[in-house]
């Protein structure tokens, strides 16, 4: 029995996931000549004669435009000079934290932190909302998915990389924050305060709506899969055949969580994913345990460009499994798995290590997922009355309103 099997209990292997992009620095300058070396010796070692040139001519020349500048301390300049050697690799999920942005890192993986709840990204070489978090401060101020950020409290950040602006948008709690924001597909500039607030990251919420039961995942933490197994336990009571999978704004997560989640709809022994690792491109591919298999219902998904990682590994399953068709709009294209390693000063480093492919070898970073049916809508957020005790279905969400009504013809 379907119902029996999601009763089981599961552990999880953890594999971080998550989505921070990283921002290319821009420098402006007066030319100069000087001869020098190439930066490594022939013994791959570090041995830059350009550098000490660099070195020595700030330390003789540099003054501060800024009375109140002070020099940089020799943490500072090996910080920078770390971050410069990784940023050189161009991969946008390669990043190194300093010890004030790495604690910040460890603050968002773990579900709760002091902000404004939204998750920032980088796109096309621009400072991008990937998605405001449900009922977070930055929702309730009226932050979009795909909204372009210009500056925060008067700062210009488009050369800053993305872990600066969060640290540069989260304070004090009860603190205001102005953010500038394009929203999409308009060329006026937004100026939107946003009260800071503890965080707390939403997982799963349910609601049977139009003729459908919908499951809304907002992202695939540790406990995902454990909520939405009971969610799913839900949806058998309800006795609906059709099933609606929210992805939208969900910014991914733990692999694990997903290839979970998938194999309560993917046969056992199915592909989910193909990993792809390191210089060798070593393949692991992660298949469907066969945790249930639902045959009868009417299952779809539902994404949007907030939908990243994780949750284009659970579209792109049930997509190229054929078990569900897959409608709203193409997906971020986040596919590639990052490994954390922290260091005694409290610094930390990002690496990719990996790339993902769906199971009919579609790279994810590449092309995203492409849904079965396009329906457009410039935000993921929904609007809502004032009425602080409004239930889900009373909101007005268009787009979701159409999935339903795709999802109905197909049953």
């Amino acid at each position: 029995m379907i119902k029996d099997t999601l009763k089981k209990k599961k552990n999880l292997r953890i594999i971080i996931v998550i989505i921070i992009a990283l921002a290319l620095f821009g420098f402006g300058y007066v030319s100069g000549q000087a001869n020098t070396n190439s930066l490594f010796a022939k013994d791959g070692k570090v041995d830059s004669q350009l550098l000490n040139i660099v070195k020595q001519t700030l330390d003789n020349k540099f003054v501060f435009w800024k009375a109140s500048s002070t020099m940089p301390t020799d943490a500072d300049l090996e910080y920078g000079m770390i971050k410069g050697y990784v940023e050189s690799y161009k991969d946008p999920y390669t990043v190194f934290f300093p010890p004030k942005e790495a604690k910040s890192f460890t603050d968002e993986v773990k579900g709760s932190f002091g902000g404004v709840g939204m998750q920032v990204g980088k796109k096309d070489s621009r400072l991008i909302v990937i998605a405001p978090l449900k009922d977070s401060p930055a929702m309730k101020a009226g932050i979009k998915t795909g909204d372009m950020i210009a500056y925060v409290d008067s700062k210009d950040v488009s050369a800053l990389s993305v872990e600066e602006v969060v640290v540069l948008i989260r304070g004090e709690i009860g603190t205001t924050v102005e953010i500038g924001v394009y929203h999409k597909d308009e060329t006026r500039l937004s100026k939107i305060k946003i009260k800071r607030d503890v965080i707390k990251i939403p997982t799963v919420d349910t609601e049977l709506r139009g003729g459908a039961y919908v499951i809304h995942l907002y992202n695939f933490s540790e406990n995902s899969s454990e909520l939405f197994r009971q969610a799913l336990l839900k949806f058998l009571d309800s006795k609906n055949n059709n099933l609606l999978i929210d992805l939208r704004g969900n910014p991914g997560g733990y692999l694990e969580s997903a290839v979970d989640i998938a194999s309560y709809f993917v046969p056992s022994g199915k592909m989910i994913v193909s990993e792809k690792q390191g210089k060798n491109e070593e393949e692991i591919n992660h298949r469907s345990r066969g945790l249930a298999t639902f045959n009868g219902y009417n299952v779809g998904v539902l994404i949007d460009g907030g939908s990243a990682s994780a949750s284009e590994i659970l579209a792109g399953a049930l997509k190229d499994n054929k078990i569900a068709k897959v409608f709203g709009e193409k997906s971020f294209g986040k596919g590639s798995v990052q490994e954390l390693m922290n260091f005694t000063d409290g610094s930390a480093i990002k690496v990719t290590i990996a790339k993902w492919y769906t199971p009919n070898g579609i790279s994810i970073s590449e092309n995203g997922i492409i849904p079965d049916v396009e329906i457009k809508q410039a935000t993921s957020t929904i609007e809502t009355t004032k009425n602080i005790n409004t239930k889900l279905e009373d909101t007005v969400d268009k787009q979701l309103d159409k999935a339903i009504v795709e999802l109905l013809k197909g049953h």
